[in-house]
C-alpha cells in the first residue's frame, strides 16, 4: 500500500474513532429520558414493546463501528477506540461533574435544581454504563475475531451477528443490574426493560448488516483488500 493511501486510511481511522466516542458520550448524557414505539401488539411483563431509554439509540452505531474496525483494521485497532471511548466518558463525567459543582447566577436560564435533575444522575450512569460496555465490547470484539479466524475471513454476516447479539445482552443485562443496584430504576421495570432493550439492539443489529458489507466492500475496493486481510497503520 502507497504512503498516500496508508496517511487515507488513518485519516478514516480517525474519523471513525471520533463518531465512536461522541456517540458513546452522548448515550451517557441522554439515557434519562424514555421513549416510547409501538410496532407490535405485545406487552413484556407489563410493559409494552418498546419502551426503553434514548440512550439506546446511539449504541448501535458503536458496535457497527467497532465491527468494520475489526474487519478493517484489526482486533488492536478496536481495543483502542473501545479504551479512547471509555476514557472519553470518564472525562466527560469529571467535566459534568465540575459543572453541577459550581452555583449558578440569579439569571441563568438554567437554574441548579433544573441541571442536577438532568445530569445530576450522570456519575452513576456512566459508571453502570461503562461497567457493561467495557466488559460487552471486549467480548464483542474477541467472538468477532474468534468467528473470522474460524471461517477464514468469510461469512461476515455470522461473526457481525453472534458477536453483537451476545455482547448486547450482556450491555443490557449489566447496565439494569448496575442502574436498578442503585435505585435509579425500579426493580419492577427490570424484565420488561432487558427484554425490550435487547429486542430492539437486535433487530437494529440485523438492519446494519447490509451496511457492514456495503462499507467493508468499499474499504476492500479503495485499499485493494483481500478478504481476511486487515490495514496495517503508519
Amino acid at each position: 500500500m502507497s504512503l498516500k493511501d496508508k496517511l487515507l486510511a488513518q485519516k478514516i481511522y480517525l474519523w471513525l474513532a471520533a463518531l465512536f466516542i461522541t456517540s458513546l458520550v452522548v448515550s451517557n448524557l441522554i439515557f434519562q429520558k424514555f421513549f416510547y414505539w409501538y410496532p407490535f401488539e405485545v406487552e413484556i411483563f407489563g410493559s409494552k414493546l418498546f419502551e426503553i431509554s434514548v440512550g439506546i439509540l446511539p449504541y448501535p452505531i458503536t458496535f457497527l463501528i467497532t465491527d468494520l474496525i475489526s474487519e478493517i483494521y484489526g482486533k488492536k485497532r478496536a481495543n483502542q477506540v473501545v479504551v479512547a471511548g471509555i476514557f472519553a466518558s470518564f472525562f466527560s463525567m469529571a467535566i459534568i461533574y465540575t459543572a453541577n459543582a459550581v452555583p449558578a447566577t440569579e439569571w441563568s436560564p438554567v437554574n441548579d435544581e433544573k441541571f442536577t435533575t438532568v445530569f445530576g444522575a450522570t456519575a452513576i450512569a456512566v459508571f453502570a454504563s461503562m461497567m457493561a460496555y467495557l466488559l460487552a465490547q471486549f467480548i464483542d470484539i474477541h467472538i468477532y475475531h474468534y468467528w473470522k479466524n474460524l471461517t477464514k475471513g468469510k461469512h461476515l454476516w455470522l461473526r457481525n451477528n453472534f458477536s453483537t447479539f451476545s455482547s448486547q445482552f450482556i450491555d443490557t443485562a449489566t447496565v439494569l443490574l448496575l442502574l436498578c443496584s442503585f435505585g435509579k430504576i425500579s426493580w419492577d421495570n427490570f424484565a420488561a426493560l432487558l427484554v425490550s432493550g435487547f429486542v430492539f439492539k437486535v433487530l437494529i443489529a440485523m438492519l446494519d448488516t447490509p451496511f457492514l458489507y456495503l462499507f467493508v466492500f468499499m474499504f476492500r475496493k479503495r485499499f485493494n483488500v483481500k478478504v481476511n486481510q486487515e490495514i496495517e497503520l503508519l
